[in-house]
C-alpha cells in the first residue's frame, strides 16, 4: 500500500518552515490503518517483542491496534502529570522544545519492548523512552516502530547510534 498517497503535507504548521505530515487520513481509512497494524505486527513477531510502549499521543492508536492483534501488553509513555502513581521521568529535546516523558514505575515491559510512535524526526522522544526504560527497568533490547521516518532528519542515525533498532513503514528522504 502506498501510504504516501494518503498522507497530506501541511506547510508551515505548527510553525513557519515546518512541513507537517498528517497521519489522520490513515486513521480515517480502515484499509490503511489495518495495513499499518499488520506490518508492525509482522515486525514485532520477528524481534520477539515482549511489550508495546505507546508514545503520546499520535502513537496511541497504532500501538493500541498492534497490542490488540499481537496479544502483547501496552504501556503508556506520557507527558508529565498524566499518569497516576509513581512514575519514572526522562527529559529530552524535541524538534520544537524541551519536554519530559513518563512511564509508570509498575510497568512490566519485559526484556524486549517495542516503542511505537507515528513519526520519527530528530529521535528525541524515542531515545528518551529507550533511556528511561534502560535506566529504570531491566531490558535487553529496545526496538522502535514508526509509520513515517523523516530520513532527511537525524532521527534514524540517533537511534542507530544508541542501539535502537528501527522499523518504518514509509521513509521520506
Amino acid at each position: 500500500m502506498n501510504l504516501k498517497s494518503i498522507i497530506p503535507v501541511v506547510p508551515n504548521w505548527p510553525k513557519p518552515g515546518v512541513n507537517f505530515l498528517d497521519i489522520t487520513p490513515i486513521l480515517e481509512n480502515p484499509d490503511a490503518f489495518a495495513y499499518c497494524t499488520e506490518q508492525i505486527v509482522k515486525h514485532i513477531h520477528s524481534v520477539n517483542a515482549t511489550s508495546i510502549v505507546a508514545v503520546e499521543s499520535r502513537g496511541f492508536p497504532f500501538a493500541a491496534a498492534v497490542a490488540h492483534v499481537s496479544g502483547l501488553p501496552m504501556l503508556l509513555a506520557r507527558k508529565p502529570n498524566k499518569l497516576p502513581g509513581a512514575v519514572y521521568q526522562q527529559s529530552y529535546d524535541t524538534e520544537y522544545s524541551t519536554d519530559t516523558i513518563e512511564i509508570k514505575q509498575t510497568a512490566q515491559v519485559g526484556l524486549r519492548p517495542i516503542v511505537i510512535d507515528d513519526l520519527l524526526a530528530t529521535g528525541g522522544t524515542i531515545l528518551a523512552v529507550a533511556e528511561l526504560l534502560r535506566k529504570n527497568l531491566t531490558v535487553d533490547q529496545v526496538t522502535a516502530a514508526v509509520v513515517i521516518n523523516l530520513k532527511f532528519l537525524p532521527g534514524h542515525a540517533v537511534l542507530d547510534k544508541n542501539s535502537i533498532r528501527l522499523f518504518s513503514l514509509e521513509d521520506y528522504v
